[in-house]
């Protein structure tokens, strides 16, 4: 019983907290973006060149350890081949 009290309140605290904690005032203004000094401003560029780099060097480290892996394979499979010759002899 008391469990499914504080699962109720922690349910009702996790979806209406944010309704309450939300500064209504704040969300009737709106400015639009010409508006918002210079100094507040975030050029998009370098974030749009920071997502793809990061990505790029990303996808690079996953070829990269595909790569370590399939070589791993191919020696593990020369390996096995030297063995099944030399009990075949």
């Amino acid at each position: 019983m008391l469990r499914r009290a504080l699962i109720a309140v922690n349910a009702f605290v996790l979806t209406a907290g944010p309704y309450f904690a939300s500064d209504a005032a704040a969300q009737d203004k709106f400015e639009p973006v010409g508006n918002v000094p210079i100094g507040e401003q975030l050029p998009a560029g370098p974030f749009i060149v920071g997502s793809y780099a990061f990505f790029l060097l990303l996808m690079v480290f996953y070829l990269w350890t595909i790569w370590r892996r399939i070589n791993r394979v191919e020696k593990d499979m020369q390996d096995l081949a030297r063995r099944q010759k030399d009990l075949a002899r």
